[in-house]
Formats: structure tokens, sequence, C-alpha cells
């Protein structure tokens, strides 16, 4: 698969937006401790986000992005910053606020998240463009309802994070190219035994160490090119890279490394992407 073949791919991701608050320390706040924080940023991110925007990189084709915003200031400017990076926004409008998080990161690139309301996500009764799922390469799923889900299948490629929610999956009763967790996440945490279908890979990342491909064992992971900043968006811009590299019929393997290389190059900035310009 040549690089122009992966630029030529269609990519969409199925998920959710927050809009998220960047702010550096020189360590993470404990129990009754001010720290002052400096360098501050805002980003639509999320894993939908952050996933969409990996993709955009990758192909030169335009990313769709199927998700759910609320009807407010935070929600246009979610709409309106991924817009600015080449992605199709396709969105379900709600009469909620739309959901926000402040990210802290340290000096050694760690980072602590507080999420703050409801993640709204697209559903099946959604007036979206749901017809036009079977058009895609490769589809990267982060939130949704079981028929949205099942939808979803129609594309050649399917990969997902169990963040989607077990009961969601199953209930669908469709089979995943790959299921893309962190095994260092307490939330991403799931029993094999819990899965309905088998999907035909799991992916365990374990950032620096790399991490767990089942079938096939460990996999090393990709050197930084510089010291690594911030750990923000790493699994979802990897989980985008498999996606994109199953899509462009690359072995699971091959899919890995080019995911590893896209969470490589996240985990070296500040923030969960480039390309948007603070005013």
């Amino acid at each position: 698969m040549s690089y122009q073949e992966i630029k030529s791919l269609k990519l969409a991701v199925v998920g959710h937006i927050e809009w998220v608050s960047f702010i550096n320390v020189n360590k993470l706040p404990v129990e009754g401790e001010i720290v002052h924080g400096h360098n501050f940023i805002e980003r639509a991110a999320g894993g939908g986000a952050v996933a969409a925007a990996q993709m955009s990189k990758l192909t030169s084709r335009e990313v769709h992005f199927f998700t759910s915003l609320g009807k407010d200031e935070i929600g246009k400017k979610c709409y309106n910053q991924l817009g600015s990076l080449g992605i199709k926004m396709n969105v379900a409008w709600r009469d909620k606020p739309t959901r926000r998080g402040f990210s802290f990161v340290d000096i050694n690139g760690d980072r602590a998240i507080t999420i703050i309301g409801e993640r709204l996500q697209p559903l099946s009764s959604d007036h979206l463009p749901w017809e036009t799922l079977g058009e895609f390469d490769g589809i990267f799923l982060t939130a949704a309802d079981a028929e949205a889900i099942k939808m979803c299948r129609q594309a050649r490629i399917l990969c997902s994070t169990p963040r989607v929610r077990i009961k969601d999956l199953n209930k669908s009763n469709i089979q995943l190219d790959s299921l893309i967790s962190s095994n260092l996440d307490p939330d991403e945490k799931y029993s094999p035994q819990s899965l309905k279908v088998k999907p035909k890979s799991r992916i365990l990342t374990e950032g620096k160490n790399g991490g767990m491909l089942i079938p096939g064992g460990r996999y090393q992971p990709v050197k930084l090119k510089a010291k690594a900043i911030d750990s923000y968006g790493c699994g979802d811009s990897f989980a985008a890279g498999v996606t994109t590299g199953l899509a462009a019929n690359m072995n699971i393997r091959e899919a890995i490394q080019l995911g590893a290389k896209c969470g490589a190059e996240c985990a070296i900035r500040f923030g969960p992407y480039n390309g948007v310009r603070d005013h």
C-alpha cells in the first residue's frame, strides 16, 4: 500500500466531542494545594474529535464525523474548530449543554482530566446521513447506540473503543475488525468474556511500553522524536492510525506500526492536535 493510496481513503468517525481546556502545571495538584498554570489552550477534543483530526492528517479526502453537540456557544465553537481542520461535521444538535473538560498536564507529560456534563452521542434516530456509511473504507467508533453501531458495520473496516459501551456493542451483534483499548485506563477495562461477538483482534495499549495484540502477542512502541509533552489524545490518535492502516489493507502488525507513529507524534505536542490558531 503506497502513501498515495492511504491519502485516497474515505474515512469516518462516529463518536463524541468534549470542549477541553488544556493547562500546563509544574506538577499535578493534590488535595488542598494551589498550583499555577501556564500555556493555556482550548480545543474541541474527546475521543471522536481527536480521531477525526488524526485521520484528516492521514488522508487527503474529507473525513466525515458523525456526532452530537449542544445548541450552545461551546457547541458552535466545536463545530467551527473541527470544520477548519477539513472535517465534514454531521451533527445531531441537542437542547443540552455541550460537555466540557479540563486537562492538567505536568512537566513529565502526564495528565489528569476532569469532565463536566453528559456525554452527547449520535443516535440511529438522528437525521444524519447514515445511509452513506457503506461508502467508507474505514470507520472508528467512540460513541453511538446499538442500532447506529450496527449501521456502522456497513463500512469495509470498523474499529472501536470499549468506551462505546460493551452492552451496546453486544446488542448490535456485529463483529469488529479491532477493539482498541488502553490497558492503563480503568475506564477502558473490560472482560473478554463479556463480549458477545469476538472481534477479529483486540489491542491493549500501554503507552511508552507498547502494548498487546490478541491474538499475536506484544508489540513494541515507536521511539519519540522529542521529549513527551502531553499524553492526552495519544490513544485515540493510535486508534485512528490503526483504523486507517487496516482500511489501507495493511496487516494488523503494519496497522499497529502506523497507529504507534500517530500516537508518538501526539505525545510530543501540547493539546490533542495541531492546526488550530488561538485568538
